[in-house]
């Protein structure tokens, strides 16, 4: 096991980690950018190391500075989080050149997942339905014969990155051009890679995924489903498990399904596997997260299982501990992501408590919310033995969550979680 960490992120997600390697007996490094310098990761870390401005590009995204902040610590591991480099198979590649092991799946392993069509190609092998669709076009001209034969209306999509980016409805053909044009734009700005390619459009949807972790010794199991349905501009903002589309009858068709999918990858880790689920209850795999996800907490708290502890032993080559057969999926837990609505400084804060009510957060009483990162500031989660009950403690628990000094968007989830279509 590792004596000691660093932790390549920021804000919740640092802090989760930190807390998972203290309970562990492991140090911890923090990294942090100057606009951090005053957060909590940085204070609970054992060490701390300033890796540059508050650019992005400049520090949290910044390889070399990273590596050189874990060599010069003595830290045997890299643990990613989510976002910046967690899906960076060079930042990987480059962890292993310098002797350090990087908490997630090789470069190698990357490379053939992180990309969306190859993705696709490898889980329709492995035997999982794929929407339909086309390969990366590479012109214009290209996608208007690719749109007939796929048909109208259609989607198209990024090749790399995620979050909703380079995302496009089509509804007719005569709107593909500037559609296409707009989407190869914004994907290029976002991931640095225009690749886009279509697929059908599927209405009504759900956005289903189901949560593995596989072992270097070839065990792979599934945590079960979540529901990510509802979304704001195409990204997530409150997620449940198990989803209550989804009967137990096809939950245990698809489980057995994912896990033989993702053994026959090799993959190892943590990893999600998303899905669309049409109306008649169809599922289409959509792409591989190859991370620790922000919702990975409604797993969690459903299963009892630990999943950065887990992460961390997997990486420091320990086998799993449990069998699919030892995984309870009873109850239900749902998580509300609360995000900053514009920068400012936290004046007041109390977090909701009782049994079984989780908050994930970087802020305390004068944390300084800066607009450089992603307005993600914490994460409320619940669990309950149903869905019902489950519903009103979310509900009391957003009611009793105070941040003042930044303006937020947990009056929003309180209508969501109230409202007659959630329920």
């Amino acid at each position: 096991m590792f004596s000691k960490i660093l932790i390549a992120g920021r804000g919740e997600i640092a802090v989760r980690i930190i807390r998972a390697c203290r309970e562990m007996g492991i140090s911890t490094v923090a990294v942090y950018s100057e606009a951090d310098r005053d957060t909590l990761h940085v204070a609970m870390a054992d060490e701390a190391f300033c890796i540059g401005p508050a650019s992005p590009a400049q520090s949290y995204l910044n390889m070399d500075q990273i590596i050189s902040a874990a060599l010069v610590s003595g830290a045997q591991a890299i643990h990613p989080g989510y976002g910046f480099l967690s899906e960076n198979a060079d930042f990987a590649e480059a962890c292993r050149q310098n002797n350090l092991t990087f908490i997630g799946p090789s470069a190698e392993q990357m490379k053939r997942l992180s990309n969306k069509e190859t993705a696709k190609n490898l889980m329709r092998e492995a035997g999982l339905p794929i929407i339909p669709g086309c390969g990366i076009l590479h012109s214009v001209e290209e996608a208007l014969v690719e749109g007939r034969k796929v048909g109208y209306p259609l989607m198209l999509k990024a090749a790399s990155g995620g979050g909703g980016r380079g995302i496009r409805l089509v509804q007719h053909e005569d709107e593909l051009e500037n559609a296409y044009q707009t989407s190869v734009a914004e994907a290029k700005s976002a991931f640095g890679d225009g690749s886009v390619y279509m697929e059908k459009y599927i209405n009504p949807a759900r956005h289903i995924e189901f949560q593995i972790l596989a072992d270097e010794q070839g065990n792979v199991v599934c945590l079960g489903d979540r529901d990510c349905t509802i979304q704001v501009n195409n990204q997530k903002i409150l997620e449940e498990s198990p989803s209550p589309a989804v009967s137990d009858e096809t939950r245990m068709k698809m489980i057995p399904l994912v896990v033989d999918a993702v053994k026959k990858t090799g993959y190892t880790g943590a990893g999600t596997l998303e899905f669309l689920m049409d109306g008649e209850g169809n599922f289409y795999f959509m792409e591989m997260n190859l991370r620790l996800q922000v919702e990975h907490t409604v797993t969690e708290s459903l299963t009892g299982i630990d999943m950065v502890k887990w992460q961390i032993r997997i990486a420091a080559g320990i086998p799993l501990g449990f069998t699919q057969q030892e995984i309870d999926l009873n109850g239900c837990a749902i998580e509300c992501r609360i995000n900053a609505l514009a920068p400012g400084r936290v004046t007041f804060i109390h977090q909701p408590g009782g049994p079984f009510v989780r908050f994930d957060t970087y802020l305390v009483m004068g944390t300084e919310v800066t607009p450089y990162y992603d307005p993600l500031v914490g994460k409320l989660i619940i669990y309950s033995t149903t869905r019902e009950e489950a519903v009103r403690k979310m509900n009391a628990a957003l009611c009793e969550l105070i941040i003042e000094g930044i303006p937020t968007n947990v009056d929003q989830q309180i209508r969501i979680v109230g409202s007659k279509e959630f329920i």
